[in-house]
């Protein structure tokens, strides 16, 4: 895989460290030749990041506050003054309140909702909106993330889940959008793993255990799985693939019950 991705360049959005999903991408494009581009919310991610991202051959990272627009509009301008077109972006970004990621969805506040829907999908549109002119001329990736509890209920999922509900159907409007200018926008489904995200969710780490036993594969998603799929859909290969939530989850997706072992 090592030059499917030559010559291609793009921009990370969300990496918090080197056991990050967006950081398994990262480093699953750069091996396949991609060059990178990274933003960051803040000093304190930002020290985290600049050694993975140099890491990589990468010297541009820009803080970014994707509620606010004229820091998107500023990330955006840099990254157009540096490249004047991008191949691909991928989107790594979600938030809720942790407090309301356990116990009922019933007592979801209205201004976690609004908040967690603010970041977790819509940001994902204005991120669209500004990364398609660099897109035009050739065409190109737009990636996101998101996870089962999008239509299925996961306990402690919460208002994630329906915030991810809205980014993949985000995903297929956007797919619809800009499929004439060859630009694909698709959204990886991995199972649990085990990420500073993940680990805000109450019940984590019997999540984690309960779809390592019984996913046909008996394994979870691993970094390096999410980010061969990234690497096939920010390639040529994919070329064809837009509008998809592609699960990387061992087959869980497909279970009606755990194991008979479980039950």
């Amino acid at each position: 895989m090592s030059e499917l991705l030559k010559g291609k360049r793009g921009l990370i959005m969300g990496v918090a460290n080197d056991r990050s999903i967006a950081w398994g991408i990262a480093k699953a494009l750069h091996e396949a030749g991609a060059e990178l581009a990274f933003t960051y919310q803040g000093e304190a991610f930002g020290k985290r990041l600049e050694p993975l991202a140099a890491s990589v051959g990468s010297d541009f990272m820009v803080d970014v506050d994707v509620t606010d627009d004229a820091s998107l509009d500023a990330a955006f301008e840099g990254l157009g003054a540096r490249w004047p077109t991008i191949d691909f972006v991928v989107h790594a970004i979600a938030f809720s309140d942790k407090s309301e990621l356990t116990g009922r969805f019933l007592n979801t506040s209205r201004a976690n909702f609004k908040h967690s829907m603010d970041i977790s999908a819509y940001s994902f549109i204005e991120v669209a909106r500004r990364a398609h002119p660099l897109m035009i001329e050739n065409g190109g990736t737009l990636l996101t993330l998101t996870y089962q509890g999008s239509n299925r209920v996961v306990p402690n999922y919460n208002v994630m889940g329906v915030a991810k509900a809205a980014l993949e159907s985000a995903t297929r409007y956007l797919a619809n959008d800009l499929g004439p200018e060859g630009i694909r926008v698709n959204a990886i489904s991995p199972g649990p793993m085990k990420t500073l995200a993940g680990a805000a969710i109450g019940g984590a780490r019997k999540t984690y255990k309960h779809t390592d036993l019984n996913a046909p594969l008996r394994s979870n998603a691993t970094l390096e799985a999410v980010g061969g799929t990234a690497v096939y859909l920010c390639s040529d290969a994919g070329v064809c693939t837009t509008g998809e939530i592609i699960r990387v989850d061992g087959g869980f997706h497909v279970l009606g019950m755990p194991q008979p072992e479980f039950l």
